[in-house]
């Protein structure tokens, strides 16, 4: 591990598994949750030593540094891993009208892993500046789901995609594949 990141033991993780809300399957396909490890990164990481950090360990290719969009949607194509690399926001996981949705506020040096299905967006920008490293598994193209109809048989293909072989923060004992 090139980074010097918060030790497998002291990191605060949640986990969320969120039901389907209308069209939006969230965790209900694939039974994965939605994680949230807490500071992962230390506050001073830039989003280049992210990237890095990510590429070294080979589970994820970082795509974009970009906020959350503020209009729920989810990836059919893919699940995604969110490092935080700037500022403090309000996010929504689930749906906005999801009674079962999660709301958490995210800083910089948190990560989030978001299984494909699961919606999420922007609520509130409380920092100004928010920015995010986006990334995906290897080989994967990311597409925009909104849970409209005529998405039905994309959401089919959630159930086809594969899990991560390790955990792409912390490699083969991460608690993604724990």
């Amino acid at each position: 591990m090139s980074m010097n990141l918060t030790p497998l033991k002291d990191l605060e993780i949640s986990k969320h598994d969120i039901p389907a809300h209308g069209l939006i399957p969230n965790t209900s396909i694939q039974k994965k949750p939605l994680l949230i490890y807490r500071s992962a990164f230390p506050s001073n990481t830039s989003a280049s030593q992210i990237e890095s950090h990510l590429s070294s360990i080979g589970v994820v290719t970082p795509q974009w540094r970009y906020t959350m969009y503020s209009t729920s949607h989810f990836h059919s194509t893919s699940h995604e891993v969110l490092c935080i690399s700037n500022g403090k926001a309000k996010l929504c996981f689930g749906h906005e009208e999801n009674p079962k949705r999660v709301e958490e506020t995210l800083s910089k040096g948190d990560v989030v892993i978001v299984p494909a299905g699961v919606g999420h967006r922007l609520l509130e920008d409380m920092s100004g500046g928010f920015e995010m490293v986006g990334s995906y598994p290897k080989g994967c193209n990311w597409d925009m789901c909104y849970g409209k109809k005529g998405e039905e048989d994309k959401v089919k293909g959630i159930g086809k995609l594969g899990w991560f072989e390790k955990d792409p923060v912390y490699g083969k004992d991460g608690p993604a594949c724990g």
